[in-house]
Parts: C-alpha cells; sequence; structure tokens
C-alpha cells in the first residue's frame, strides 16, 4: 500500500520551510557563496559604459546564431576577448522579497513532486533509512542535477558548480530527514 499525496501534506510543508531557512542561513550568515563572484578590474568605467543597459542577458561578443559565429570578424572578438554572459537585473537587487516567494513557491513545487514520486514507489510503514535513501537520491538529483551545466556551458567556476552542488545534497539531506520521520505508517485494520 502506498501514501496519497494529500497523506504527505504535512511533510511538505515543514521540509519546505525547513529548506528555505536552511538555505537561507548558507546564503546570509554562512556566506560561502561571497567568493563566487570577482570584482571587474575597472568596475566603475564599466558601470559607466552600461548604465542605462535594459535588463536581460547578454553575451559579448554576440552572435545571433551557429552561422554568425563562423564569421572572421566574431572569431577574432572572441580571440581578442573578453568574451562573456552578463545579467542585468531588474529594479533594486537589494529589494529580494519578489525572489524569496518565487524560490519558496520553487521548493513547494519540487517537495511536491518528490512527494508524489515517493507516494508510488515507497510503501506506506517504510522505514526512516528506505524513505531518506529515497528523498535524499531524488531530491540531490533534483536540487544539484542541473549544476554541472553551468560550468560546462557558461563559464560557472567549478568552485561555485561543486558549493551549488553541496548545497543541493544538503536542501535534499533536509528533505529526506522530514520525510523519514513523518512518512505515514501502515493502517491498522479494525
Amino acid at each position: 500500500m502506498h501514501a496519497t499525496l494529500v497523506s504527505l501534506w504535512l511533510p511538505i510543508l515543514l521540509s519546505t520551510v525547513a529548506v528555505f531557512i536552511v538555505s537561507s542561513l548558507i546564503w546570509t550568515v554562512i556566506g560561502w557563496h561571497n567568493s563566487d563572484w570577482k570584482k571587474l578590474p575597472d568596475e566603475e568605467k564599466a558601470r559607466e559604459v552600461l548604465r542605462g543597459t535594459p535588463h536581460g542577458q547578454y553575451s559579448v561578443p554576440y552572435a545571433r546564431d551557429g552561422k554568425a559565429k563562423q564569421d572572421p570578424e566574431w572569431l577574432e572578438k572572441v580571440r581578442e576577448g573578453p568574451a562573456m554572459m552578463v545579467t542585468v537585473w531588474e529594479g533594486d537587487p537589494t529589494k529580494m522579497g519578489k525572489q524569496l516567494v518565487q524560490w519558496f513557491i520553487y521548493i513547494l513545487v519540487i517537495t511536491t513532486l518528490l512527494a508524489f514520486v515517493a507516494s508510488k514507489l515507497v510503501h506506506l510503514g517504510s522505514s526512516y533509512m528506505i524513505v531518506f535513501h529515497h528523498f535524499l537520491i531524488t531530491g540531490t538529483l533534483t536540487y544539484s542535477g542541473a549544476h554541472a551545466m553551468g560550468a560546462i556551458w557558461f563559464g560557472h567556476s567549478w568552485t561555485r558548480t561543486l558549493k551549488d552542488i553541496v548545497d543541493g545534497i544538503i536542501y535534499a539531506a533536509v528533505t529526506a530527514g522530514f520525510f523519514g520521520w513523518l512518512w505515514p505508517s501502515v493502517p491498522v485494520s479494525g
């Protein structure tokens, strides 16, 4: 017999809140991601040149498609450098209310999807360790699985990428702990 998604509402809610709190501590109190970014050599000049750029993602040098990337002029610009990807934020990045709400919703959706998968695969009354292992594995794949693409395709440092992967393992372990603790038992038949 398997759990229903409705029967998992408490671990879904508690682990969502716990992951939100743990991630906030990792990013604001521990601060181990502070070294993920570097200062430009002439930051003020760059700010002056880029001032007024609409929010969005940009690549320098820009090429619209694969054919444009074969143009000798574009190739020379890449060789000369710098080649980069830049994200320009919209609004005041110090006001994070919108991002925090989106992050909470994202965690809630991920946790609900993890619970749905577990409700189909993990039996009622399974031991803490069986439930924990299931959520640790699926949660790690979910929270950490795509981070290597940032290093492979977008130039993120492997140090940053490994920290993001460790974050994901921590989030998965927190989720696994709550589900292992609160996994429904087999109903007693009367």
